[in-house]
């Protein structure tokens, strides 16, 4: 039997700008929020997207 592998959580990235919800990441429970730099194709530039989960 294969070890069980930790769950993970669904997150999506919000951005700042225009508050829409532009990316979903999976990631492991705990830690820091994330905030990174992705693209957001209404203002169409690069623009900070913080973790929130729906």
């Amino acid at each position: 039997m294969a070890p069980k592998s930790k769950k993970k959580e669904t997150v999506f990235l919000v951005c700042e700008e225009t508050g829409d919800y532009n990316y979903c990441v999976r990631k492991k429970p705990g830690g820091e929020k994330l905030k990174l730099k992705k693209f957001s194709p209404r203002v169409r530039k690069h623009t900070i997207h913080n973790e929130k989960k729906k």
